[in-house]
């Protein structure tokens, strides 16, 4: 009976094994999400319009609106890449 009661023990819920990623996978999905984000504002720069719109009384290219958004989720990534890594530092 002990056996089984360990056994159970250490299995995990269904889709948590993901959640406790390490040091060098975190650093490898960080760089794959800013690639696809460089891939994301790529694609979106070459295939949108290079119209105008007004924005505070200034003309703005309409390219630039997805980059501005697509650059505030990188920095976002990229804020919280480090936030990790300070995080783990002070868990050693």
């Amino acid at each position: 009976m002990a056996g089984r009661e360990k056994q159970q023990g250490s299995v995990q819920k269904p889709g948590t094994e993901g959640l406790h990623s390490t040091g060098s996978d975190l650093d490898r999905k960080f760089w794959v999400a800013l690639v696809l984000y460089a891939g994301l504002a790529a694609v979106a720069w070459f295939t949108m319009d290079a119209g105008k719109v007004l924005v505070a009384g200034r003309p703005v290219e309409l390219r630039l609106l997805p980059l501005i958004v697509i650059g505030g989720l990188a920095l976002r990534t990229v804020l919280a890449h480090k936030a990790d890594k300070i995080r783990r530092a002070g868990q050693k």
